[in-house]
């Protein structure tokens, strides 16, 4: 024996400096553990995407606008939904951004693994860093439209309040847990069935439809009453996550400026973070939901495609 070290195994020197021996597995904890393979996956995504594209990231303001041209003209003039609900413009856009970050997140996560089959089936990488490095290129598309929602409301008047920004939190963080967690579950269930991909695209236009986003949230509770529907639709996390939005840039914003914050129609009887509690526990269930399916499923990835 010459005392060298055995192949596949680190030196002192080398676990000191912080290396790890290559094919350690840390479950959900990998993108954190693997931010360099990360940040990677992100580029070669972003790269991919935009690879040929005349406009490029400016698809980021292009999509959202022509929804909400559509949408604005479609409801807000011809149903004159726009008459009576003061910054309709506002309104209508906060909730489009959310419905947006959904179906891009829920959508990409799904195809995440089969749309990298072949570094899945080749070689080694954790499993969860394709449907996190998906969530991370929405966002970075979802940033533009922010910005856009922000100035839109700033020439409404809306300015920053500490209300606003706790409902932005926490309508962000029941938003990703959400995506994340369908996202991962339907990532497992898209390696093996194809037919999911479709399911999403399916749930993500009912989604746009059945949430809060064109029209107010009372009209939903009038025609429903207090009916168990009402209940499953008011205790929707996506419908949380809209209303939430709705309160940062909205209900909290140009509504102050504009004196029609004390119109009871407009603010939540339960209060302007509405049932926010429901939200989150419920989105955290759906991502642990999601996090221990992918899990399991990982290792039958490369063979499933």
């Amino acid at each position: 024996m010459d005392g060298s070290p055995s192949v596949g195994r680190l030196t002192r020197d080398e676990r000191a400096e912080g290396w790890r021996a290559p094919g350690q597995d840390h479950g959900w904890l990998n993108p954190l553990y693997e931010r360099f393979l990360l940040r990677l996956l992100v580029k070669k995504e972003l790269r991919v995407r935009y690879r040929g594209s005349v406009l490029g990231m400016l698809w980021s303001y292009v999509k959202p606008a022509v929804q909400f041209v559509v949408f604005f003209i479609a409801l807000g003039v011809f149903l004159q939904l726009n008459k009576g609900m003061p910054a309709y413009a506002v309104y209508l856009f906060s909730g489009i951004v959310v419905v947006n970050l959904f179906g891009e997140v829920f959508g990409n996560c799904t195809r995440s693994i089969t749309g990298n089959q072949a570094l899945v089936s080749k070689i080694y990488l954790p499993g969860e860093l394709f449907p996190w490095s998906s969530m991370i290129v929405a966002l970075v598309h979802f940033v533009p439209q922010l910005l856009v929602l922000v100035i839109g409301a700033l020439l409404y008047g809306w300015v920053p309040s500490p209300t606003a920004l706790v409902a932005f939190v926490l309508g962000m963080l029941i938003l990703l847990l959400l995506t994340m967690g369908l996202g991962m579950l339907g990532a497992a269930l898209n390696a093996a069935y194809r037919d999911i991909e479709n399911f999403v695209d399916l749930i993500t236009m009912v989604a746009t439809w059945l949430s809060p986003v064109m029209y107010r949230i009372t009209l939903v509770k009038d025609s429903l009453g207090d009916s168990i529907w009402w209940w499953l639709y008011a205790l929707n996390p996506l419908t949380i996550a809209v209303e939430l939005f709705h309160t940062a840039f909205w209900r909290y914003g140009p509504l102050v400026v504009e004196g029609a914050v004390e119109d009871p129609s407009l603010i939540p009887p339960e209060g302007p973070f509405g049932y926010w509690w429901v939200g989150l526990l419920t989105a955290a269930a759906v991502f642990a939901i999601g996090t221990v399916v992918f899990e399991r499923s990982k290792r039958r990835f490369a063979q499933e495609l």
